[in-house]
C-alpha cells in the first residue's frame, strides 16, 4: 500500500470500486447507497494522503458492511431449520416468570407496559450502535494507529462470529412470534417491532428505513447489537478513554435493554451476543500476541497508513 498513488493503485481501486458494483447489482440488485459508498471510497482515495490512509484503514467496515449485506443473497433458512418456538420456550423456561397467573417472557411484559419514556429512550440507544463505534473509531485512527485497527479487526471478527452462528442456528425474533405465531414464513421482511413506537412518537421513519433494508430476519440469535458496545467499552477501558468509558458504559447497558424492551432479542440473545463479543476479544488478542504470520501482517498494514 504505498504512501502516493501511482498508476497502478489508482486503477486497483478504480477496477475494486467497479467490481463491487458489478457483483452487488448480480447478487442483491442496485442500490443507491452502492454508489455512495463507491463515491465515498474513490473520493477519499484521491482527495489527499491523510483521507487515503483514512478510508485504507476503514476499509475494515467497509468490508464488515458489504459481507452484511450480501447476506440478503443467501438466506440463512436456506441452509438450516428455523427455530421459533424452541427458543421462545428456552427464553420462557430461563427467564420467564408469572404475571396475572400466566408464565409470560420479559419481552412479553415489556409488550404489555410500554411507556413513551422508555420508547423514546430505547430508540435512542438503539440508534447510537452506528455512530458511536464509528466516531470512536475515528477517534483512535489519529490517536492510537494500533488500537484502531486492533478495534476495527476485532469487531469485523465478532461479527463473522455472528454471522456463522446465523447460519447454523437460525432463530426468529420476539416480535416474529408476536405476528406470524410459530408458523415458518420464508421471505418475512424486517419489522421494527417495539421501535415503532420511537419513530411514530416523533413521526419519522428512521427506523422503518433502516429495518425495510435488514439483511435477514432469522438471525436473532446472538444479538450482535449487544456484542457492539462490550466491544466498545473494552477498547475505551484500553485506551484509557477515561470518564468517556462511563458513557459506553450506559450505551452498553441501555442496548441490552432495548433489545429486550423492544421485542428485537430475547435475553438469551442478549447473553449470546455478550459471549460473542468475549470470544471474539479473547480469540483476536491470541491472534494479534501468538500469531506470527498474522502479527507481521498487521504491522505492515499499520505501518502502511501511518
Amino acid at each position: 500500500m504505498p504512501q502516493r498513488i501511482t498508476t497502478k493503485s489508482a486503477f486497483s481501486a478504480i477496477v475494486i470500486s467497479i467490481a463491487y458494483l458489478l457483483v452487488s447489482a448480480w447478487l442483491i440488485g442496485y442500490k443507491p447507497e452502492q454508489l455512495i459508498l463507491v463515491a465515498l471510497f474513490l473520493g477519499c482515495y484521491f482527495l489527499s494522503s491523510i483521507t487515503r490512509k483514512f478510508i485504507l484503514g476503514f476499509s475494515v467496515f467497509i468490508v464488515f458492511w458489504i459481507v452484511f449485506d450480501y447476506m440478503k443473497a443467501f438466506p440463512n433458512y436456506h441452509y438450516n431449520t428455523v427455530h421459533i418456538a424452541q427458543l421462545y420456550n428456552a427464553e420462557k423456561d430461563v427467564f420467564g416468570f408469572m404475571h396475572n397467573g400466566v408464565r409470560i417472557t420479559p419481552n412479553e411484559y415489556w409488550l404489555q407496559h410500554h411507556t413513551k419514556f422508555l420508547d423514546v429512550l430505547s430508540g435512542i440507544f438503539y440508534l447510537s450502535w452506528v455512530p458511536v463505534p464509528l466516531i470512536f473509531a475515528g477517534f483512535l485512527f489519529f490517536k492510537n494507529r494500533q488500537q484502531f485497527f486492533y478495534f476495527s479487526l476485532t469487531f469485523l471478527l465478532v461479527n463473522l462470529i455472528g454471522f456463522a452462528i446465523y447460519y447454523i442456528y437460525p432463530a426468529a425474533p420476539p416480535w416474529y412470534i408476536q405476528q406470524y405465531g410459530f408458523q415458518f414464513h420464508a421471505g418475512t421482511l424486517g419489522n421494527t417491532a417495539g421501535l415503532q413506537r420511537f419513530d411514530d412518537y416523533f413521526h419519522v421513519s428512521i427506523f422503518k428505513g433502516l429495518y425495510q433494508k435488514s439483511s435477514n430476519v432469522f438471525a436473532a440469535m446472538p444479538s450482535l447489537h449487544s456484542s457492539y458496545p462490550l466491544i466498545l467499552l473494552y477498547y475505551g477501558i484500553k485506551s484509557k478513554a477515561g470518564w468517556v468509558n462511563i458513557f459506553f458504559a450506559t450505551i452498553m447497558l441501555g442496548i441490552w435493554f432495548s433489545a429486550i424492551y423492544t421485542s428485537h432479542h430475547y435475553v438469551l440473545d442478549v447473553l449470546a451476543g455478550i459471549t460473542c463479543a468475549i470470544v471474539g476479544i479473547v480469540l483476536f488478542r491470541l491472534l494479534a500476541t501468538k500469531n506470527k504470520v498474522f502479527i507481521n501482517w498487521l504491522n505492515r498494514w499499520i505501518a502502511a497508513v501511518s
